[in-house]
């Protein structure tokens, strides 16, 4: 196809199937990688084409209630981390993937690694889950030692991590936090051993601790990190401080949290609130 075919295809997509802007792009993006990756043909008017915008969405956000009654809802493993979520800001693969050595308890703090953006970050560990989260450490700490005379006890690396530090892999500190509850086969390298917990089942978790709570809107994972944004800026915090602990590289992006507050539109207070 040429560049009028390309663009009558993506056009096609977005009128007569309706698609989202992420499908359109994603097939601009599979054109792309055929024709340079798989073709050999560099076809320069294809970055040209235009890619579709994503319409502007404000965040799903449960007020402070209903964050409380979703946590109260969730035991063990699962709601330390949905109050991890709420505590910290974090996004969801943010805290499935947190190692031993990023939670400080001298510091109260957490050091997010290679977030998105591939940025580091940090962010404060709440002192209300501070003992939970020893105690399950402590717990964690004697799988690792069971894994370690298994002879399994090597973790995931970065490829150039595991090329300057080869020993580092079966190292306390390098231990994923929050741990699968068996061993599978790595596809990278073909190796035996415990990855992090699947996201999916904290996913799962909390669906049904929102619909246990009797709240009828939707809230996945993702709303606490979007909560814990919104209650702090509800309690006047500075929408600087709130980007740095949500990583955001905009504050633009940060602002949008400012028209969910729950003080009316774009959190202002009326003027005829105040005259009556």
């Amino acid at each position: 196809m040429g560049a009028a075919g390309v663009e009558a295809f993506l056009a096609r997509l977005a009128v007569d199937g309706q698609v989202a802007s992420a499908t359109q792009n994603q097939a601009l993006s599979a054109l792309l990688f055929l024709y340079r990756q798989v073709l050999g043909v560099e076809l320069p008017w294809l970055d040209e084409v235009v890619r579709a915008k994503r319409p502007a969405r404000l965040p799903v956000v449960r007020t402070r209630s209903e964050v409380q009654r979703v946590l109260e809802r969730m035991d063990g493993v699962h709601g330390l981390l949905a109050r991890m979520l709420y505590g910290t800001g974090m996004r969801l693969m943010e805290v499935i993937r947190l190692r031993v050595k990023d939670v400080d308890f001298a510091q109260g703090e957490i050091l997010i690694r290679d977030g998105k953006g591939a940025k580091d970050r940090v962010t404060m560990l709440p002192e209300a889950i501070a003992g939970d989260l020893r105690d399950h450490l402590r717990r964690r700490k004697l799988v690792f030692e069971d894994d370690l005379r298994a002879g399994k006890a090597t973790v995931y690396l970065p490829e150039a991590l595991e090329r300057k530090y080869p020993a580092a892999n079966t190292t306390w500190p390098w231990q994923y936090v929050f741990a699968s509850g068996s061993y599978s086969v790595d596809p990278r390298s073909g190796v035996e051993r415990r990855h992090h917990l699947d996201e999916k089942l904290l996913q799962r978790a909390m669906k049904k601790a929102v619909t246990a709570a009797g709240i009828d809107k939707p809230a996945t994972p993702h709303t606490l990190r979007h909560s814990f944004a919104t209650h702090l800026l509800e309690n006047g915090y500075d929408i600087r401080t709130v980007q740095e602990l949500l990583g955001h590289a905009d504050v633009a992006t940060t602002m949008i949290y400012t028209h969910v507050l729950h003080r009316g539109g774009r959190g202002v207070r009326s003027p005829l609130d105040a005259l009556l």
